[in-house]
């Protein structure tokens, strides 16, 4: 057994994933530290191979049953093992720290290993930059630990693994689970900043702004610069397609002196390629003028960067300098041969110049780099057709097709990636099929083949395909794409198949992570600061490198030495390959475009934009400046360690490495024999206090003072303790038949106004996911008319109106923009309007399908649209015509979110409303949500919806899972679709699968997909004077069949249900980073004062949310005054609305806290605020209510008791 000092034991406590980035053990002064590491993750090895070997012989001896944990660690262990559902079997207890086995008797045997060993090896492995062990070990512990989200170093560690792998969805949701549990974490910067980048990928880019700008305030030094992250936040702006806030962003980061010449470089290439394509920003020659100048400006900061000389080269070729495109191109491949954009360029270039020849060898090294290049596809069709070569045009046509295919297959459907997208690829499909359709009835006339026939002028795609600089360039490719699929987790690398020159050949659907150029197409990379003269390794290097770590620990000082040097060839060609930079918005692949003669023209298409692949997440934070680096290093081991009285650390010498994602300090492990770990306390250690319901609040108050207030506060959460982190739930595993599938809908038929104001109808509603109330107008004699088009225009003409430009779709279907495949994505344009104009569209609409009822014949092909509040393009002023898109789908504008808040404006329509039974009206004593005290608009407000047939609401829940309210005033009726709230797990999932974020986006399922599922849907239509009431959590969906308009809000009855349901969603919303609109805290403040509570799970669930807020006030004021802050006394004004943090938009109750200097106040919650401040200086401490007025608002609040129904409860 090896032996360790004392010392060497605090070191190997103390190292976890936090100081991932921080030290380089490839530097020779680090050798003793790495040579422990080693040593360590050896014997770790060693007590798991023991364990598991002794397991085995018990097992064959039939003395122990065979477990989960009894399998050895696997680097082939697949990421989605990582399940919330999984059913953990042991305790989660420090590394080292405790000696107590499991309770489970399947996994406490004498030998089972420690669940924490998993741990501990997994951040060993992650400071060695082994990720795949890292993986397989973290992955071990997360099935083993019951309650592995307590170690909030593993939640980071894992997430950085899954990032390094590029498995977003698994970092995503490991980074947010982390930053929900403890917000104030060492490494919240880092892990702010990959999420920002992640979702900047994923197209999520408001929250993606948000996690940018969290990292961008934190004060603490960390992996990157100000002016990176600025960088990224003026990137984020250009894909949207914000050119203008881009470029500003740009230019103000040029002028600030401390840029550096790699960021400098990246900016003006930016600008560059954004002067060259896009319009707003000026006349197009002095555009032209400006992004030569800019992309020369860029070469001259990075003379290696062979994209900017591409870029440089497109541009020439846009002012027709042909041979200054040439040379630019030139240049570009021997700076980065592997650029499919640029031979594309190339052929483009020498098919104007009437160089067939040339072109053909250009294209097919561009399709040879990158097989799904649907550019070169196409152009090399088009040279194809120009010389006669029918069949060959039609293969690479086909191809072309096939590929824009795969592509929005590959990239889940993103609809909400669209939302920038210049690109036409509806019609460039279409265009590409129709001459598809023409080739195909050519060559089926046309003779066979002959030895008479003319001699071709081009070799045929297979001929070609095979010409010595074709066989190169696919020898580098194929051995790129083999390097790539051995560093998946531990993958055999599939067999490599024949070109694929014709349609139905080797497709590449089914890889996971197909082998691609380093830029992908229709993109370019910011930055490709590789160095390439560092290549890939060959198979038999890989095969060396593997074997070398197979067995490390038995290899001499020559071996070791190899080990490490392929190690960082292999890490610096991955980032090579796979992570060159941030995307631009705008294309850099040459393509066709629509237009009717097809045959020879070339189009060079700058706007198209493909979706976009994540390949800056790596390079941004892989540069750093020696002073930040210095400061981060000392900050973090005196985080790590000030609680053990750390003094001495000399943290002064730093040397940093650049290598891949991290910046290392090679002095920081030299003092670790001088630290002590910080001791993390869980939440249910015995020394720390218990908190209960029962308490009062001065009990309450005495067990705060016991908490430690050296650190601030973590895990605030209004549910109960030592509660896992929010998480959509499993879908109820019960299999339904077709029938059950289709569930009829729960309706009543009202007759007359009893009926509607007896009980029964509201039990009736409340005990269904959805039910319609018909009759209910004619029941109650309400005046419809009030919300007609006609009344609302002579009423307030001049009143806003949103409007949403969508497709027209029939209800039960949603086709991708080139109506080519079903999809989930939808995505609408937002602008404003006024009644007045929107009532005119709307009669001109109907007028419009009076006369085309005639032409059509039958209303079978009516009805899509794409989203509603999900949001995409905004314009203002809209001409409100009839539109038709470029595939000739018909658009249509749907009038959403009409306020009719206003009593002056809305007198007689709000007091019609007050007709409705109790539990439906807009206020009442009954609703939660009229317990807010203030305006929350559309919920505890009346809107009102204006449509057209096909004018879409898509899927969604209702905010904070409040139920909902939808009279159809008609004339025409709506479709709606509904599931019940125990399936919206399964539709989350759908919606995750489909690449669209479930609270962000914007979806319309495809219903055999949710049969697919095992998952029902109500479907039914609502008629003129229908009330539709949407039960808390149902999901919904709702298309309008005819010309009606409908009015809406929200209700909260006052159930255990309806509560505990908007509670799980304010947790959820948190984690996710989405603006609660609901209150949830002042609104239980204000329902402990207002009402009186005989449910006890009611009553629970509020004191629960009472005791937690309390606890958290009281805990927040010792911690600041601890810093020396005087808590002010600011008061809360009548109808006040609550507060939100104005960076990351949580509510923020009571404390407040807010910068001295600023003119326009701005509240912030206490993590924000520490990021400002990590001493608080400087930052005024606000609250809005006298602890003594809370404290006897807590103890007020009891158990209601009504007589006759004490013993029932």
């Amino acid at each position: 057994m090896i032996q360790y000092s004392l010392e060497d034991l605090q070191t190997i406590l103390q190292l976890d994933s936090r100081y991932y980035g921080f030290l380089d053990l490839s530097d020779p002064k680090n050798s003793e530290l790495k040579e422990l590491i080693q040593r360590t993750i050896t014997a770790l090895q060693d007590e798991v191979a023991h364990s598991y070997s002794m397991n085995i012989i018990k097992q064959h001896d039939g003395k122990l049953v065979p477990t989960k944990s009894d399998q050895p660690i696997s680097d082939g262990e697949h990421i989605k093992e990582n399940s919330c559902n999984t059913q953990y079997q042991s305790k989660d207890f420090k590394w080292g720290m405790s000696n107590e086995t499991s309770s489970n008797k399947s996994v406490a045997e004498i030998d089972e290993v420690d669940v924490n060993t998993y741990c501990k090896l997994g951040h060993l492995h992650l400071l060695m930059y082994e990720h795949s062990e890292a993986l397989s070990a973290y992955q071990k512990y997360m099935r083993l630990c019951e309650k592995y989200w307590e170690d909030h170093a593993f939640l980071y560690g894992i997430g950085i693994v899954y990032f390094e792998f590029r498995c977003f969805k698994w970092s995503i949701k490991s980074l947010q689970e982390l930053l929900y549990l403890n917000p104030h974490f060492t490494c919240a910067n880092e892990a702010h900043l990959r999420l920002g980048l992640m979702l900047k990928a994923n197209g999520e880019f408001r929250t993606a702004l948000k996690h940018l700008q969290l990292a961008l305030i934190d004060t603490s030094p960390s992996t990157f610069t100000d002016l990176q992250v600025k960088f990224q936040i003026a990137h984020l702006y250009e894909v949207q397609n914000k050119h203008k806030a881009a470029k500003e962003s740009y230019e103000f980061i040029l002028n600030n002196k401390n840029v550096s010449l790699d960021l400098k470089a990246d900016i003006y290439r930016q600008l560059g390629w954004m002067y060259h394509c896009v319009e707003c920003l000026g006349e197009k020659k002095e555009r032209e003028s400006n992004a030569l100048l800019f992309l020369q400006k860029s070469i001259e900061a990075d003379p290696k960067c062979g994209q900017s000389l591409y870029l440089l080269g497109r541009c020439y070729a846009g002012v027709n300098k042909v041979h200054d495109a040439f040379l630019a191109y030139r240049n570009s491949v021997e700076k980065s041969e592997g650029n499919a954009d640029t031979w594309c360029s190339i052929g483009v270039l020498y098919q104007q110049q009437n160089q067939p020849t040339d072109a053909l060898q250009a294209y097919i090294c561009a399709v040879q780099l990158d097989k799904e290049h649907r550019s070169a596809w196409t152009n090399l069709g088009i040279l194809y057709e120009s010389c006669g070569q029918l069949r060959d045009a039609y293969a690479c046509y086909s191809n072309a097709i096939k590929r824009i295919s795969n592509k929005k297959i590959g990239n889940g459907q993103e609809g909400n990636k669209a939302v920038f997208s210049k690109s036409s690829t509806n019609g460039l499909t279409k265009g590409l099929a129709q001459r598809v359709k023409f080739l195909e009835s050519q060559l089926s006339q046309a003779p066979l083949p002959s030895i008479t026939s003319k001699r071709r002028q081009l070799c045929s795609i297979e001929e070609a395909w095979n010409l010595p600089i074709s066989l190169e360039i696919n020898s580098r490719q194929q051995q790129q794409s083999v390097q790539m699929q051995q560093r998946q987790f531990g993958k055999n690398p599939s067999v490599q198949g024949p070109p694929p020159p014709y349609p139905h050949s080797h497709g590449s659907q089914s890889n996971p992570l197909p082998a691609k150029r380093s830029k992908d197409d229709g993109e370019y990379s910011v930055k490709n600061r590789t160095d390439h003269t560092t290549q890939n390794l060959s198979q038999q290097q890989m095969n060396t490198l593997q074997f070398l770590q197979q067995n490390q620990k038995n290899l001499n000082e020559q071996q070791d030495k190899l080990l490490h040097q392929l190690s960082a060839q292999n890490r610096q060609a991955l980032k090579n390959s796979s992570s060159p930079g941030p995307t631009s918005s705008t294309s850099t692949s040459e393509t066709i475009s629509d237009r009717t003669n097809f045959g020879s023209e070339i189009i060079s298409s700058d706007n198209i934009k493909e979706d976009t692949d994540a390949n800056d997440l790596a390079r941004i934070v892989s540069t750093v400046t020696d002073q930040k680096l210095k400061i981060r290093c000392q900050n973090i081991s005196t985080k790590l360690s000030e609680d053990q009285g750390l003094n001495n650390y000399d943290g002064t010498n730093v040397s940093i490495k650049y290598e891949s994602l991290t910046n290392c300090n090679d002095d920081t492990q030299n003092n670790f024999k001088d630290q002590k770990p910080k001791v993390e306390y869980d939440n249910d250690q015995e020394s720390l206090p218990t908190f209960n319901i029962q308490m009062d609040s001065k009990q309450l108050l005495s067990a705060v003072k016991l908490l430690p207030v050296d650190e601030p506060p973590i895990n605030f959460t209004i549910t109960a303790k030592n509660a896992p982190p929010p998480a959509p739930p499993d879908c109820p595993p019960q299999r339904l038949t077709r029938e059950q599938l289709l569930p009829p809908t729960p309706s009543v038929h009202l007759e007359n106004k009893k009926n509607a104001f007896s009980p029964q109808l509201q039990e009736f509603c409340l005990k269904h996911p959805i039910a319609v109330v018909r009759g209910l107008a004619g029941a109650l004699k309400l005046d419809l008319g009030l919300f007609s088009t006609k009344t609302l225009v002579e009423a307030n003409p001049d009143h806003s109106v949103e409007v949403r430009t969508q497709v027209n779709q029939s209800p039960d279907e949603n086709w991708d923009v080139s109506q080519a495949k079903r999809v989930w994505a939808c995505i609408s344009h937002r602008s404003h309007t006024t009644i007045a104009k929107y009532a005119q569209y709307q009669a001109s609409s109907f007028q419009d399908s009076l006369k085309d009822e005639g032409d059509k014949g039958s209303a079978g092909s009516q009805v899509m649209s794409d989203s509603d509040s999900k949001d995409s393009v905004s314009n203002s002023n809209i001409n409100l015509k009839r539109k038709r898109q470029k595939n000739g789908s018909k658009m249509l504008r749907f009038g959403t979110n009409v306020d009719l808040s206003d009593e002056r404006k809305w007198k007689p329509q709000l007091s019609e409303l007050q007709k409705l039974p109790a539990f439906a009206r807009v206020i009442s004593a009954a609703n939660m949500l009229s317990h807010v005290g203030h305006v929350i608009l559309g919920m505890n407000t009346v809107q009102l919806y204006m449509k057209v047939p096909g004018s879409r609401t898509p899927g969604h829940q209702e905010n904070n899972n409040f139920c909902s309210i939808n009279i159809n005033i008609g004339p025409g009726d709506c479709e709606w679709f509904a599931v019940p709230d125990a399936y919206w797990g399964g539709i989350h999932n759908l919606c995750e699968k489909n690449s669209i974020s479930y609270l962000h986006g914007s979806w319309w399922p495809v219903l055999e997909d949710l049969y697919k599922e095992n998952i029902p849907v109500y479907r039914f239509i609502q008629k003129p004077g229908d009330l539709v009431w949407v039960n808390a959590g149902c999901v919904h969906w709702v298309q309008s069949v005819g010309w009606c308009n409908n009015i809406a809000w929200n209700v909260g009855p006052l159930t255990a249900r309806q509560y505990s349901l908007a509670i799980e969603r304010y947790e959820w919303n948190k984690l996710q980073s989405f603006k609660s609109i609901v209150p949830m805290i002042h609104l239980s403040w204000n329902l402990a004062r207002n009402i009186k509570v005989s449910d006890v799970k009611l009553f629970e669930l509020i004191k629960m949310c009472l005791l937690q807020s309390l606890k958290n006030v009281f805990h927040l004021q010792e911690y600041v005054k601890s810093k020396g802050v005087e808590v002010r006394f600011n008061g809360r004004g009548k109808n006040e609305a609550s507060h939100y943090c104005g960076q990351c938009e949580v509510e923020v109750f009571n404390v407040l806290f807010i910068r001295e200097q600023e003119k326009r106040h701005v509240v912030h919650c206490l993590p924000c605020a520490l990021k400002l401040s990590p001493s608080l200086q400087g930052i005024v401490c606000l609250e809005e209510y006298r602890l003594s007025e809370l404290q006897q608002v807590y103890d007020s609040f009891t158990l209601y008791r009504t007589q006759g129904l004490g013993q029932a409860h």
